[in-house]
């Protein structure tokens, strides 16, 4: 009988680095041209990781390209996932009231272009999407605070980017990412529409986990991704990354870290890697930023099976 305690911990990692660039292709001929420092994701090796800023393409063929770029360095991730995100998505209206349509901030998510800063994902291990809230509308979640009298109230979808349900199947367990990319709280007007939809976002999954929005996974789960929210510091309604953070289902191994640190608001806590109550911890941290992609760090945990 395999001894769990003896199996070597799962390490699961989230890093907001800046893979997007304002026209679409143009993040792969940058990836082929020069290789950007991975510092972060070379020191760390997690052996799952979601990236919360990348360009989506059709074909993956940027993230591709960084899974190239990460094995001749020596760190291997033969299992790709990502799918188009909403932002850049077109809805047809006029969203920020600015008289045109197909403005960046008119798009289901902000975007130049259909797919600028989504969400990938590179794993040592098999990975296969379980649920899909993506296409969710903003109006059909669980306590939402969209305004009826809002442009966009009869297409707007709830992720800015993605709400993915991600199974991995590593060899000590099978356990479920919950994976997003929220809104910034900030860029609006005193409506706070962006407040309000950042909220939204980053309660999702606690509704999911509470059995109010789709099925609770069965498997042990890891809440990750980039909320752009502190629980209490700069703008948002801090009281949804609060929730979050008191979930009866989810611990908090990194109470008192930031993962960013910004000139206008100094350090502050966007990222987070919250796993079940199920898993022990192991160990966990935030790298420093990389200098060639902005300033983030990368968010990691060390999970054992039990």
């Amino acid at each position: 009988m395999a001894c769990a305690a003896c199996a070597e911990p799962l390490r699961v990692a989230t890093w907001h680095g800046d893979f997007s660039r304002k026209g679409p292709g143009l993040l792969l001929v940058e990836l082929e041209k020069n290789a950007p420092d991975l510092t972060p994701i070379l020191t760390i090796k997690p052996d799952v990781l979601l990236l919360t800023d990348f360009d989506y393409d059709a074909g993956l063929v940027a993230l591709g390209k960084l899974r190239d770029l990460l094995r001749d360095d020596g760190a291997r991730y033969p299992h790709l996932f990502s799918a188009r995100p909403n932002t850049g998505m077109p809805t047809g209206r006029d969203l920020d009231g600015d008289g045109r349509r197909g403005g960046p901030r008119d798009a289901q998510g902000f975007g130049w272009f259909s797919g600028q800063g989504g969400m990938a994902i590179l794993s040592r291990h098999p990975v296969r999407l379980t649920a899909d809230h993506t296409e969710l509308p903003w109006r059909d979640t669980t306590d939402s605070l969209i305004d009826a009298r809002d442009p966009g109230y009869d297409v707007q979808r709830l992720s800015s980017a993605a709400h993915w349900a991600i199974e991995v199947a590593a060899p000590e367990g099978v356990l479920t990412l919950l994976t997003l990319a929220a809104t910034p709280p900030v860029f609006d007007g005193p409506e706070d529409r962006n407040g309000r939809r950042n909220r939204d976002e980053v309660l999702l999954w606690a509704h999911v986990l509470d059995g109010t929005m789709g099925k609770i996974p069965d498997s042990p789960v890891v809440l990750l991704g980039n909320l752009n929210l502190d629980p209490a510091r700069g703008d948002g309604l801090h009281d949804a990354a609060e929730r979050l953070l008191s979930h009866p289902r989810l611990q908090d191994p990194l109470p008192d870290s930031h993962s960013v640190t910004w000139d206008s608001t100094g350090p502050m806590r966007v990222s987070y890697a919250l796993p079940d109550r199920a898993f022990g911890v192991a160990d966990a941290g935030v790298t420093p930023p990389s200098p060639d992609l902005g300033p983030h760090g990368l968010v990691w945990v060390d999970l054992i099976f039990r």
